[in-house]
């Protein structure tokens, strides 16, 4: 029998959990979590206490992240799972790749082009693997409509109409934390939308050609709050009295997980979590337009509003021999809180209702529509994160037809629709996706 693979998670925040929940509960006899790397010790620490006290371990050793090789080497790891902020990847996917280690990272691969190619250069250089984790590629609804797109019901996919609306729990939620600054997070385009973008990759099996878009800060923010005229304003939801009662504050000191993970770590690397919605600072769009074509042939129109009443996604494809129609209502909720559907302890403990409402409705030329029965299972990503954990913690041999699994390539693909959606937006013009890095 194989010994277990020997896995460090560098980055701690809330979607660091899923992995190392995983690691620790149902995958123990695939592999072992050796190591925690992360800047905030106090962060750290909160994990370990809160899985000695869930799954009755010892401590699992921690590393600051400038000690990022010693643990790789010390701790003998075989597999670097990156969760930490977007502009850091490149750093820890290179180096663990350079060290000899696999490496799983968290969507988007990097922010920009530049660290794009650096990443395919080393893993180009190294022969290791790098897996990027679209997990919803893997929810039952979203294999659906690759299923049927695949079967050539609609024929051959001429064109995509994608609207991707972020309700003001969620959305906001952006605008509060280190995404708010393009330079951490490559803003929605890249950090949000780069989902949206694999799915279409995906879908359709191509790759995009020419992107042009449009965007904009037009709701969050101080600017656009006095237009509307709001007249007092706060930095931070915490110690303010101003926050009491505004539907868009987060008070840290409500939440138990909040509190510990960052309103008690915050005193070492100064990230504050709960900054208002509607202060300065902000750099990233809440509204974005987007036009691409593949070099399938097939064009799509693309919109992401980041303030909408409600969440969740429409997707229309229109082919040769008709059209799919595809609506998705997903929850709302705020990362790393106690109703955050994509942490593990609350999903298992039932709190929270996950029932996700989906349709998928076939209109074929000269007959009738016809509804197609969707399965949205429970759990992160309408289920797509416990198939994930599946495939890639305990693979099968045999082959998937759908093709789920995501490599470095796939990962470029889908944040460089992205990238050229923001350099569209600073030039006013489109951008040609092969100019931008050499696959």
């Amino acid at each position: 029998m194989q010994s277990p693979k020997r896995y460090a998670i560098v980055g701690l925040g809330s979607r660091s959990q899923m992995f190392s929940s995983a690691l620790l509960k149902d995958y123990t006899e695939q592999g072992e979590l050796v190591a925690f790397c992360d800047l905030n010790q106090t962060r750290m620490n909160y994990y370990n206490a809160r899985y000695k006290e869930r799954f009755g371990i010892a401590d699992i050793p921690t590393f600051k992240s400038d000690e990022f090789d010693c643990m790789i080497s010390q701790q003998r790891v075989d597999t670097v799972i990156v969760t930490t902020i977007d502009r850091t990847h490149h750093h820890y996917i290179i180096r663990a790749l350079e060290m000899g280690c696999d490496v799983i990272s968290e969507k988007p691969m990097t922010t920009d082009a530049e660290k794009c190619q650096q990443i395919l250069d080393a893993v180009k250089r190294t022969g290791r693997k790098l897996t990027v984790t679209f997990n919803y590629r893997y929810s039952p609804r979203n294999s659906k409509v690759k299923e049927l797109l695949q079967s050539g019901v609609i024929g051959e996919v001429i064109s995509v109409h994608f609207e991707w609306l972020l309700d003001t729990v969620h959305g906001a939620d952006y605008f509060r934390r280190w995404h708010r600054d393009k330079a951490n997070s490559g803003g929605l385009m890249v950090h949000k939308s780069t989902h949206h973008f694999d799915l279409v990759n995906w879908w359709l099996d191509s790759t995009p050609q020419t992107v042009f878009g449009m965007g904009s800060l037009r709701f969050y923010g101080r600017e656009n709050a006095e237009k509307r005229g709001v007249t007092e304003f706060y930095e931070r939801a915490h110690g303010n009295p101003n926050a009491e009662g505004d539907p868009f504050a987060l008070h840290l000191d409500k939440n138990e997980g909040l509190k510990k993970m960052y309103l008690e770590a915050e005193h070492e690397d100064g990230y504050i979590r709960d900054r208002s919605v509607f202060s300065d600072g902000i750099s990233i769009e809440d509204d974005m337009s987007v036009l691409v074509r593949y070099n399938s042939g097939a064009t799509m129109t693309y919109h992401l509003t980041a303030y909408s009443p409600w969440e969740g996604y429409r997707v229309a494809f229109n082919g040769t021999k008709g059209r799919l129609e595809y609506e998705v209502t997903e929850n709302p909720y705020v990362s790393g809180s106690d109703k955050d559907t994509n942490r593990p302890d609350i999903r298992d403990a039932k709190e929270v209702d996950v029932h996700e409402p989906a349709r998928i409705l076939i209109r074929p030329l000269h007959s009738k529509p016809l509804q197609i029965e969707v399965t949205s299972d429970e759990g992160g990503h309408g289920g797509g994160d416990q198939r994930l954990l599946d495939d890639i913690f305990k693979p099968s041999d045999e082959v998937d037809p759908l093709g789920r699994a995501a490599d470095h390539t796939s990962g470029a693909m889908s944040i460089l629709t992205g990238i050229a959606a923001n350099q569209s937006f600073a030039t006013g013009m489109p951008v040609k996706v092969a100019d931008l890095v050499q696959i």
